[in-house]
């Protein structure tokens, strides 16, 4: 019997293929409530590193024998300590996860999903950590990416795995939950930041504006990427179509739920824009567009091989958020009794926004804990 480390990129595989593995969490019990592992075939047990420091008795009742054992910390010592201590006590088949909780909420998962008429392709990058989702559209020999997360190195090694240059990268909007990376992508590889403008009002640098009218295309067959302006996330939110075929939302409609329009502490002054988009300016588009949005909240929202999409008429139809007919009642849900505020998103604001540079320690520790950008998410 021996002691065996298991990667993020591995776990990730786990969840997503709906396999059975049960995990021992040893973070305190607050960091636990508010953010951990989950997946439809992984069972969760959290006991404290502090009341196993003795021995690990009491933790072998409550884990089953012989399934697969995951034991998890915030970084990845107290995992090790724990499960070698597991290992001696004569179990086998146990883990520790390489890098804790800090790698699995920044690893990244391409998933492709689907092909665009004249050629190319649509990839989404599934954070299963953290619930957050970038795109990257690729054809003739170039890419876009969109709402680019932190860490930047991953799109550029795929973009070399796949043979193209990044000519352009967008953000939907102004994030307050995750540290954009599309700024520095667009740095590295020479491309072109498109940012609305209207989110961009106390931004430090240069971008291009993003605005209705302006199409951006993307390599040889002239992929249109439609920016449609649909605020309410925030006031400059933009959603963007590309190949007639997919709707990029944003922030600004889910799966299963729909963006609050609080995180600039504006709420009153946006519900009114986010209804007008929700259910006008959406309403107007083609109801076989696929949705594809820049969160998930849960893991039900999670389809076959981690893809995070719907079609438009099926949100209509399923979509608590897009079924609120009164307009004081969706007043009222869009605004009060909401899911706590993401961890750090003041800082996150204006880390986006170019004000403050903190390092990559900080980023790190800033984005820890889930997205809740979302109005069901609680």
């Amino acid at each position: 019997m021996e002691l065996r480390t298991m990667t993020a990129k591995e776990l990730t595989t786990i969840v997503l293929a709906k396999e059975e593995i049960f995990i021992l969490d040893v973070r305190n019990e607050t960091d636990f409530n508010d953010w951990k592992i989950e997946g439809y075939g992984v069972n969760i047990v959290n006991i404290p590193y502090f009341d196993l420091l003795d021995g690990v008795d009491d933790a072998l009742d409550k884990i089953p024998d012989g399934k697969k054992l995951l034991v998890v910390c915030a970084k990845e010592g107290s995992s090790k300590f724990v499960a070698e201590q597991i290992v001696e006590a004569g179990r086998s088949n146990v883990y520790y996860l390489e890098g804790g909780m800090k790698s699995w909420s920044e690893h990244l998962e391409p998933v492709k999903v689907g092909e665009l008429k004249d050629g190319g392709s649509l990839f989404q990058f599934v954070r299963v950590g953290k619930g957050c989702l970038s795109y990257m559209v690729i054809s003739g020999g170039e890419a876009a990416v969109i709402d680019t997360l932190r860490m930047t190195e991953v799109f550029e090694q795929f973009a070399r795995e796949q043979g193209v240059q990044i000519k352009h990268t967008l953000d939907t909007h102004l994030h307050a939950d995750h540290i954009s990376g599309g700024r520095k992508l667009a740095e590295h590889t020479g491309a072109t930041y498109w940012l609305p403008p209207k989110d961009a009002t106390e931004v430090t640098f240069n971008y291009e504006r993003l605005e209705e009218g302006r199409d951006i295309t993307v390599g040889s067959t002239t992929i249109q990427i439609q920016p449609i302006y649909s605020p309410g996330h925030t006031i400059g939110s933009t959603s963007f179509i590309i190949d007639n075929q997919y709707l990029l939302t944003g922030d600004i409609l889910f799966i299963e739920s729909i963006g609050r329009p609080d995180l600039a502490g504006l709420a009153e002054d946006w519900v009114g824009h986010l209804r007008e988009t929700l259910y006008t300016r959406y309403k107007e588009l083609s109801p076989e567009l696929i949705v594809l949005p820049a969160h998930f909240g849960k893991v039900t929202e999670l389809g076959e091989g981690g893809r995070v999409m719907a079609k438009l008429s099926d949100l209509y139809q399923k979509n608590p958020g897009l079924n609120i007919g009164d307009e004081q009642d969706f007043r009222r849900t869009v605004t009060k009794n909401l899911p706590p505020q993401p961890n750090a998103y003041q800082e996150i604001r204006q880390t986006n926004m170019g004000k403050i540079t903190p390092d990559e320690d900080k980023q790190r520790e800033m984005e820890i804990g889930p997205n809740r950008c979302a109005v069901h998410d609680n």
